[in-house]
């Protein structure tokens, strides 16, 4: 049996009607013990579980708590903000501290501004 290239199987599948490729997958499934279904119910099961977590979130203040001295100082050192500018947003409750940052960062800072007395939001 000679050797088919690439080439020809291309050639044949433009040439083909519907009903001859659906009668090629159907031979192939029989011969290999494969289905051509299969990446589609995964496709499927992965949608059905829910959407993905999200990449990038916004972290928000919006509760000082009663150590808003703590607070301010923790906003500081995430932010870089000056101490003018630290308690002007704290003041600005509710307020976003980072936005755009990954889930990872986002609990790093939310553990810092619970610890310090704050409560905070993170979407």
């Amino acid at each position: 049996m000679a050797k088919l290239t690439h080439e020809d199987i291309l050639a044949y599948l433009e040439e083909a009607t519907i009903l001859e490729l659906n009668d090629l997958v159907k031979a192939i499934e029989e011969k290999f013990d494969v289905t051509a279904a299969a990446p589609v119910a995964v496709a499927a099961a992965a949608e059905a579980a829910g959407p993905a977590e999200p990449t990038e979130v916004n972290v928000t203040l919006t509760d000082v708590g009663a150590t808003k001295v703590k607070v301010i100082k923790v906003v500081r050192e995430i932010t870089g903000l000056g101490l003018v500018d630290a308690k002007g947003l704290v003041d600005k409750v509710p307020a976003v501290i980072k936005e755009k940052v990954s889930a990872d960062e986002a609990k790093s800072i939310k553990e810092k501004l619970e610890e310090a007395g704050a409560t905070v939001e993170v979407k």
